[in-house]
């Protein structure tokens, strides 16, 4: 049986998540499997293709020593239908009262998405200490996390959007940051192509980020 996460244990998986696009369903298992080998032992495919619902139920039939999360999260119905596929997280990019509600029906541990310090402080009041810090550099990057340290030390976060392999680090050295998400782990062509030692060697490398 797999261990019972909570939101905190999913920024202590890996110091990147990866955020995965998946266009053919075939590609999902092999990029799970390519992903784990490099020592990546999380993932989340988004909710932005047809196939993103049948490669969710595929990674979690063949590759369950992989956490597997549903990313981009944004209606309701997408929160029922990530669980029932066999998602084991939820993140959204951003965060309303009915998103809320129904991602914690699911009783799915969740990473709800905030951009703004007002976002931050209405979901901690809601009891969430673990968010998704969307989109990250746009909003204010590195700087704005450790700004946001002070006056709200108890919250920590997994900023996504923009980062690369060279400012992963600097988010990663902040202490209100557990991991960082990250697209370049799976390139669209390498996984086009199905190159997925190149993904593997992708996966090593963030893997040591730490």
């Amino acid at each position: 049986m797999s261990k019972v996460l909570g939101a905190h244990d999913l920024l202590e998986i890996s110091p990147v998540v990866p955020v995965v696009v998946v266009d053919d369903e075939a590609h999902a298992v092999p990029l799970a499997k390519a992903l784990l080998r490099g020592g990546i032992g999380i993932i989340e495919v988004t909710l932005r293709t047809p196939a993103a619902l049948p490669a969710i139920e595929r990674i979690a039939e063949e590759v369950p020593e992989i956490v597997l999360g549903a990313g981009t999260v944004t209606a309701p119905e997408h929160a029922a239908k990530s669980a029932a596929a066999g998602a084991r997280f939820l993140v959204t990019p951003g965060t309303t009262d009915t998103l809320l509600a129904a991602a914690r029906d699911t009783g799915l541990p969740l990473l709800p998405g905030a951009a703004t310090v007002s976002e931050a402080m209405r979901l901690a009041e809601q009891g969430v200490e673990a968010l998704k810090f969307f989109p990250a550099e746009p909003s204010g990057g590195a700087g704005f996390l450790k700004a946001l340290g002070g006056p709200l030390p108890h919250l920590r976060f997994c900023p996504t959007g923009g980062i690369t392999p060279e400012s992963a680090p600097k988010y990663l050295a902040l202490p209100n940051v557990g991991c960082v998400g990250g697209s370049w782990l799976t390139p669209k062509e390498a996984v086009l192509a199905g190159d997925w030692g190149a993904i593997e060697a992708l996966a090593r490398e963030a893997a040591g980020l730490r």
